[in-house]
C-alpha cells in the first residue's frame, strides 16, 4: 500500500526515488543521498513556501512598536515576528501601509497609536503541507538531486518544470 509523504524524510525519499536514487531513512545516514538531502532540504522547503502566498502557511500578528524612533526618514519601527519567512503586507485599520524592512524590523510612518498588523508566511510542519504542495516540493527537490546525485542536467530541467 503506498504511503502518504508527510514527514521530511518521506518527502526527501520520494524526491530521491523520482531520480532513481536509493531511499533514505534518516538525514544522518552516511550515504550520498542522505548527505545531499540533509544539506538542501530546508532551503528548498523555505524557498517553496516563499514562492507564493500559500494560505496553509499564512499568519497574522500585531507588531510591537519599538520605543526608539528609527534614524532617517521613518517615524516608527516595529519588531517583525520571529517565525516570519516572508512579509507580504502591513496594515492599519485594514488599510495597507507603506513600509521598508531593515533586518528584523519594519519601518513606517504613522501614529504611535496605530495598531500595525503583519501578514506573512511562516514555516509550517510537513504534516500541514497539502498534497499539491508536497508534490511540487518533491519535484523541486528531485530537480536539485538530479544535478547533485544523478549528474543529469536534462532530468533536472524536466523535474524543475514539473515543480513549477
Amino acid at each position: 500500500m503506498p504511503s502518504v509523504a508527510n514527514t521530511d524524510i518521506d518527502i526527501a525519499t520520494a524526491a530521491l526515488i523520482l531520480i532513481g536514487a536509493a531511499p533514505i531513512t534518516s538525514f544522518t545516514e552516511t550515504s550520498t543521498e542522505a548527505l545531499v538531502a540533509s544539506n538542501i532540504y530546508e532551503d528548498v522547503i523555505r524557498s517553496a513556501l516563499c514562492a507564493s502566498r500559500w494560505r496553509f502557511a499564512a499568519n497574522q500578528q500585531e507588531l510591537n512598536r519599538l520605543s526608539d524612533a528609527p534614524t532617517g526618514r521613518f517615524d516608527l519601527a516595529y519588531q517583525l515576528p520571529s517565525d516570519l519567512l516572508m512579509l507580504h503586507a502591513l496594515t492599519v485599520n485594514n488599510n495597507i501601509i507603506e513600509y521598508n524592512v531593515y533586518g528584523n524590523l519594519a519601518f513606517t510612518n504613522g501614529s504611535i497609536t496605530d495598531k500595525v498588523i503583519a501578514d506573512y508566511s511562516i514555516r509550517v510542519g510537513e504534516e500541514k503541507f497539502p498534497s499539491y504542495f508536497i508534490l511540487a516540493v518533491e519535484y523541486a527537490l528531485a530537480s536539485a538531486f538530479a544535478v547533485s546525485i544523478a549528474r543529469d542536467d536534462g532530468l533536472a530541467s524536466v523535474l524543475e518544470s514539473k515543480a513549477q
